[in-house]
């Protein structure tokens, strides 16, 4: 059995940094985690490419859905990736699992713990963000999905989770 990258062990040391466990997983070049979100459970997985110093981050979430509804959840994670201007939604269709996927190229071997964490901070937050949006979908009688407007419900914030650090701002 091969030894476990500098990459992928730097992104173990930056999981220890912020009290995040994280299991290498034997014989890859990756580490998995779970993490207790807002609104959901979210398993991520923290992939190296040594050869690029290249990582992923992959937050999931099971997510089962078919048909119409189905058809308004992948149009609804399209819409969302239109925001976004780092990362992207997917939907595992052989699954049933809702994805989160953020990458970066490292020019050292070592990757950097603050842009490690930020990008799990990301996959986490963006996943628990989207989750909400897909659960109205999911509920929506089937009859009445061609009323959800997917652009509009992506503007409602009274579902998304607050962010933390962020106080209220006053009102002059």
């Amino acid at each position: 059995m091969r030894p476990h990258s500098r990459q992928i062990l730097s992104v173990e040391e930056a999981f220890g940094n912020n009290g995040w466990h994280g299991e290498l997983v034997e014989g890859r070049e990756v580490l998995r985690a779970g993490f207790e979100a807002h609104h959901t459970r979210v398993d991520l997985i923290a992939q190296a490419y040594p050869q690029l110093n290249g990582l992923v981050i992959v937050s999931e979430a099971p997510l089962v859905v078919s048909g119409a509804h189905l058809n308004a959840v992948l149009e609804l994670l399209a819409r969302a990736n239109k925001q976004l201007t780092l990362g992207g939604f997917e939907m595992d269709l052989d699954r049933s699992m809702l994805v989160f996927r953020i990458t970066n190229l490292f020019e050292r071997e070592r990757f950097d713990g603050d842009i490690v964490s930020s990008m799990v901070h990301c996959a986490i937050a963006e996943l628990d963000r989207i989750t909400p949006y897909a659960a109205i979908v999911r509920g929506t009688r089937e009859d009445l999905l061609p009323d959800l407007d997917l652009g509009r419900l992506l503007m409602r914030e009274d579902v998304i989770p607050p962010v933390p650090g962020e106080e209220e701002e006053e009102e002059y």
